[in-house]
């Protein structure tokens, strides 16, 4: 298949860059600002129609959550209108996407893990961007496959674990909050599964992949620092509202990977033995 690959300088979109070498079957495609303009419609159906593309793995997005909150604009034309494009672009060749999409689709007020089958109720100007951007890829796309993934990290680009590591060795002491819950994901755990999907066939729908098991921000950066070896750092826990910004974040936001796991016959790693192997990974460079 020829597959493009958007956003490919992103954390996911270099995991993807990685895994694409074990599968030289395919053609690959990796584009990101520079090679395709997603919001120029006219630029995504000559390169769909020009490369002859079977399938797209849309790794791009608007992510910064609190800026998104000033500019509403810009990010719901990266998180909404630009995968619509690339959907109805593959359509038209009768072709499939994957949509990466996110847990700020829940507004965080349940107590236990999140479905497929839950109401969205976004609580964001990125959270309600990402839905529509769902719902937009889905109509426009009958092979539409939608991920909906969390707290992603990588030894690729800004994250949270490199930020704590970084943090940890500055600081003699750091606040993080303790009271929003979910999990983390490696973003090399995600890409495999893509490559999983693409290999097995998209089966349509929409899916939830995190890691396993569940963790506060306060536990993730304390297991950060134990596995990097950071003794000097005192991580403090504090409340969400010690630390306010202009986005609201789910509180709890857990989702429940039975699905993927049984469509696709998977088994999903435990979040600690993934970030073991990023922080070990992060450590040889």
């Amino acid at each position: 298949m020829n597959i493009l690959v958007t956003g490919c300088n992103g954390q996911l979109g270099c995991e993807m860059q990685r895994l694409e070498a074990e599968h030289p079957e395919h053609n690959w495609i990796n584009t990101d600002v520079a090679e395709l303009d997603i919001t120029n419609r006219t630029a995504i159906e000559q390169m769909v129609r020009e490369k002859k593309i079977d399938g797209i793995v849309n790794c791009a997005a608007y992510t910064a959550v609190d800026k998104a909150e000033s500019n509403a604009e810009t990010c719901k034309l990266l998180n909404t209108t630009a995968p619509s494009y690339l959907a109805a672009a593959v359509e038209s060749r009768g072709g499939w996407i994957i949509q990466i999409s996110t847990d700020y689709v829940f507004d965080g007020t349940k107590h236990t893990p999140y479905t497929e089958t839950d109401t969205p109720s976004p609580d964001s100007v990125y959270g309600s961007t990402k839905l529509e951007g769902e719902l937009a890829v889905a109509k426009a796309c009958s092979k539409a496959m939608i991920i909906r993934t969390a707290w992603l990290y990588s030894s690729y680009g800004n994250n949270f674990v490199k930020t704590m590591i970084r943090l940890g060795k500055e600081k003699e002491r750091l606040g993080v909050i303790f009271d929003q819950i979910g999990t983390p994901t490696y973003a090399r755990d995600l890409a495999n599964v893509i490559m999983t999907a693409i290999t097995k066939g998209i089966v349509p729908g929409t899916y939830h992949f995190s890691n396993e098991g569940v963790i506060s921000w306060y536990d993730f950066t304390k297991a950060i620092h134990r596995i990097a070896g950071i003794n000097s750092c005192q991580v403090m826990p504090i409340h969400t509202t010690e630390y306010p910004t202009p986005a609201r974040r789910p509180a709890y936001s857990v989702l429940d990977k039975t699905k993927i796991k049984q469509t696709y016959g998977m088994e999903v790693p435990y979040w600690e033995e993934s970030l073991v192997d990023c922080i070990r990974e992060l450590s040889a460079d």
